[in-house]
């Protein structure tokens, strides 16, 4: 814990809890943007009781898994993904799988379609879908039966020091995932950086690459399906 008074530090890092807290977009009519500044609050003040200085880790990095996992914890307890909407998203990863088991390739888009007998809009309801997921538990989203904390920044961000977060994740996990990343195409690794690293809200990114909100979701839902299956086949 810092040797500083408690309370001015709680003060000086409002603002950086008011920044996590704009970063998660997920709908719930149970929390406002208000409810969840304060959970948030809650998450600094065990940040600042246990942060260890002699780790290797800005606090700043600390105390975001701490503020996040506070925030993301309570949503949790209210804020779920309709069995429906799971069950279209587990017919998409079997249908997917199917298809490329036979073709011994990657699945399209279309392909995906037909064998689902769904539509355009309604595969981009499935991007959505594994969107939202991603905001909740972003390891959960593109590991398979993974629980280790990782924050995706960590891994298209260049940078010199190992990020806390990142440490939680074995080694051939780390390195499985930066070479999928480093495989992206540009236009998608500049979404995860945007997303990631720059921190830009949907908003910010749609006026970036000039596309709807929805769009970018759907993007954003899509990249992570890729990696996710890319991730599966590197650690196979």
């Amino acid at each position: 814990m810092y040797e500083v008074d408690y309370e001015q530090e709680i003060v000086k890092y409002l603002p950086f809890v008011r920044r996590v807290v704009n970063r998660i977009e997920i709908k719930s009519t149970d929390y406002d943007k208000d409810d969840l500044f304060n959970i948030g609050v809650i998450g600094l003040m065990d940040a600042l009781k246990k942060f260890d200085v002699t780790k290797k880790v800005s606090f700043e990095s600390y105390a975001y898994i701490r503020i996040r996992g506070a925030i993301i914890d309570e949503i949790r307890k209210t804020s779920r993904v309709s069995r429906t909407r799971m069950g279209h998203l587990d017919q998409f990863y079997k249908a997917k799988e199917k298809i490329e088991r036979e073709k011994m390739t990657s699945a399209t888009d279309k392909e995906i379609c037909e064998e689902l007998g769904i539509d355009g809009k309604q595969l981009s309801k499935i991007h959505e879908t594994v969107h939202y997921l991603a905001n909740i538990s972003l390891e959960d989203t593109i590991f398979t039966s993974q629980g280790e904390s990782l924050e995706l920044k960590d891994v298209v961000e260049d940078t010199q020091m190992i990020p806390f977060d990142e440490l939680l994740l074995d080694d051939e996990k780390k390195k499985a995932l930066r070479t999928c990343v480093d495989k992206l195409s540009e236009r998608e690794q500049i979404i995860l950086n945007l997303y990631y690293v720059e921190e830009l809200t949907l908003k910010e990114i749609a006026e970036v690459l000039e596309v709807s909100i929805p769009r970018v979701s759907q993007l954003h839902g899509k990249i992570l399906i890729k990696l996710k299956n890319m991730i599966e086949e590197e650690l196979a």
